[in-house]
């Protein structure tokens, strides 16, 4: 199973990115998908976490500015950040906790690189 995000760039203040993450392999069902950000000297946090029913939650930091949603046809969860700001300069990644044959397994991807700057 892997996890492939995209999406990351360079963006001024105010902009907006979408971030994609999608998972292949041999997979029985995707139970909670979610983004983590890691900035510089900084632990890694949760920046929005959606369940496989569509219930949502938000870092206080970004309630308003980021939606998250998932398309569980294409195992795929998206990130909408609008209102970008510096503070949001990070490493991005998405984790996925996944129904494999042996059990749940929790994955991550390689992370997307979002900076904010004018």
């Amino acid at each position: 199973v892997q996890l492939q995000a995209s999406g990351g760039g360079l963006v001024q203040p105010g902009g907006s990115l979408r971030l994609s993450c999608a998972a292949s392999g041999s997979i029985f069902s995707i139970n909670a998908m979610g983004w983590y950000r890691q900035a510089p000297g900084k632990q890694r946090e949760l920046v929005a976490a959606i369940s496989r029913g569509g219930n949502t939650d938000y870092a206080d930091s970004v309630k308003g500015r980021f939606t998250i949603f998932r398309d569980n046809a294409k195992n795929t969860v998206y990130l909408q950040m609008l209102m970008l700001l510096p503070e949001d300069t990070a490493v991005y990644y998405c984790n996925a906790d996944i129904a494999v044959g042996s059990g749940n397994i929790d994955y991550w991807g390689e992370g997307t690189q979002v900076t904010v700057s004018s």
